[in-house]
């Protein structure tokens, strides 16, 4: 079975993302094993790139050597779910260590969290809040799985 990992600046705070984000590890339950760790956001005031690299120290502190590292980042490179669907596919097929997909915090993520990433992965042009990310992450990890079996879920 994969070993994924989402990295997500900020707590879910919503009981409705709690319970979306606990809905979908539910499911992708069947097809990974999938952690999910919160780093705690830094408080607005202390300037952008002094938030975003501390933001960064903490996800780079979870992070172990053999992980294959996807950013989510509007700037990256934009695919479709059957894309997306193969890839993670090829990903489990030929790398032994664990996905891992990184979702930053209100301002971004910090240029040293970006260096380590293995790709860049863009949902959209559009910015969308942090915590629904999340969801809409899981979300396609799930039809990704689901695509792959030929699941009629995905259509």
């Amino acid at each position: 079975m994969i070993s994924m990992a989402i990295l997500a600046v900020g707590k879910l705070k919503e009981k409705y993302w709690r319970d979306a984000v606990q809905e979908y590890s539910k499911r992708l339950s069947s097809y990974a094993n999938l952690t999910i760790y919160e780093v705690a956001d830094v408080p607005e005031g202390k300037g952008d790139e002094r938030i975003k690299a501390e933001e960064g120290e903490r996800l780079l502190a979870l992070l172990h050597e053999r992980d294959y590292i996807i950013v989510l980042d509007r700037i990256g490179k934009q695919t479709t779910s059957e894309g997306f669907a193969k890839h993670l596919d090829e990903l489990s097929s030929f790398h032994s260590g664990r996905i891992v997909f990184i979702i930053g915090g209100s301002i971004g993520l910090h240029d040293r969290v970006l260096e380590k990433a293995h790709q860049r992965l863009s949902f959209s042009q559009f910015t969308f809040a942090h915590q629904l990310m999340r969801v809409i992450l899981l979300e396609q990890i799930y039809r990704a799985f689901r695509i792959q079996t030929g699941a009629p879920y995905h259509k």
